[in-house]
């Protein structure tokens, strides 16, 4: 990995190396640092620090070194790379300790040029690679020319224990509803995710000023995640919300360290990125928190979500249909939403569960140690 601050594969890194120490394997995760470390170790996983965020060839040729000579002191048996620069270094590393080499594609990458596609394609050059969703498959089959030794779908697990309503109590979502300002009544609009143009923060403060002119009643919108240093952006979204006279019912928390209460003390989440998510895991969590969930209608949310049933689904960048939509879902009443989160919560369960991902991760690694040496 390049670092474990924040996201869908740094929580699989972790989700994975626990499910590895159950089983009794050591299990090493080499990056950068980050402030998920902590949880990492907790889980039973060991950090080891190398520089691999970097995307210099000179860094790139000592980590290869350094990562060598790991798998040669601590008896590595299998490699596995979530990231493309972090691949390089595990590629090479894999293949002159002859070891198994895997790889996932956690989403999609851009490949505007010759340069760009080679740089990718390490993500396929795994003795097996795995992609995250079915809409990640689709993917790569259709756009790279390099066809993978082996493509095998293993969906990102929610850990629906961690994530389940009966476990969430009312202190602790009353403690985030009132550190959001929530007043009586209000409808609870919820928007996670790291602060960043993608992930449609502004789609979705246009939209509630359509919602706002609307006779829908009162609304509390939350934009919780993480900027990054994307200073730029936040002041634009916050410029945005002034521009609509929003200010006094939308809320920027930051970061959110408490998501399954944060869930649960939303009525209606919203996942409003304008680019495919290969996977969503908000929409995911989201659901098996039993919250209804809008999402834009593509790439893995087509999967998780579905739509009319445990939610609903727009086009993206649509601010016209993600206003209606969130007009629909207000109006419908507490009594519809529930049904639609315990559908959520039902589909969530039997399809993407934490257990069923690292139950079959797992499967790969012990096929894969079983098999040849390869060369």
């Amino acid at each position: 990995m390049p670092r474990l601050d924040t996201g869908g594969a740094e929580r699989t890194t972790i989700d994975i190396a626990a499910a590895l120490a159950r089983e009794e394997f050591r299990s090493l995760v080499a990056c950068e640092g980050g402030r998920m470390v902590p949880e990492l170790e907790q889980a039973g996983g060991e950090w080891i620090a190398m520089p691999l965020d970097s995307k210099s060839p000179l860094v790139l040729a000592a980590n290869v070194r350094r990562l060598r000579r790991v798998i040669q002191t601590r008896g590595v048996t299998l490699v596995h790379a979530r990231s493309r620069a972090p691949a390089w270094t595990a590629l090479w590393a894999a293949r002159a300790e002859r070891v198994p080499f895997v790889t996932t594609f956690h989403g999609a990458y851009s490949a505007g040029s010759a340069l760009k596609r080679f740089y990718n394609s390490v993500m396929l050059r795994g003795d097996a690679v795995i992609a995250n969703s079915q809409w990640t498959a689709d993917h790569i089959r259709s756009t790279y020319t390099l066809k993978p030794q082996r493509l095998m779908i293993v969906p990102r697990g929610i850990d629906v224990e961690m994530f389940d309503p009966l476990r969430v109590g009312l202190e602790r979502t009353d403690t985030l509803r009132g550190a959001w300002g929530v007043g009586d009544g209000e409808t609870v609009i919820l928007l996670p995710g790291r602060i960043t143009r993608w992930k449609g923060q502004l789609v979705l403060v246009e939209a509630l000023a359509r919602l706002a002119r609307g006779d829908v009643g009162p609304f509390r919108a939350v934009l919780a995640g993480d900027p990054q240093g994307r200073d730029a952006y936040v002041a634009e979204v916050k410029s945005s919300i002034a521009r609509n006279h929003l200010a006094s019912v939308v809320t920027i928390p930051g970061h959110v360290s408490d998501m399954p209460a944060a869930y649960r003390a939303a009525d209606i989440v919203v996942s409003a990125s304008t680019d495919p998510e290969a996977f969503g895991r908000v929409a995911a969590e989201a659901g098996a928190m039993e919250r209804p969930v809008i999402a834009t209608d593509h790439g893995g949310a087509r999967e998780t979500v579905i739509a009319g049933v445990s939610g609903l689904l727009v086009p993206p960048g649509d601010v016209g249909a993600l206003a209606g939509s969130l007009a629909k879902l207000v109006q419908a009443g507490s009594q519809t939403r529930s049904a639609m989160g315990t559908r959520g919560r039902d589909h969530v369960v039997r399809n993407f569960s934490l257990a069923r991902m690292t139950a079959d991760t797992l499967s790969l690694y012990h096929e894969l140690l079983g098999e040849a040496v390869i060369t």
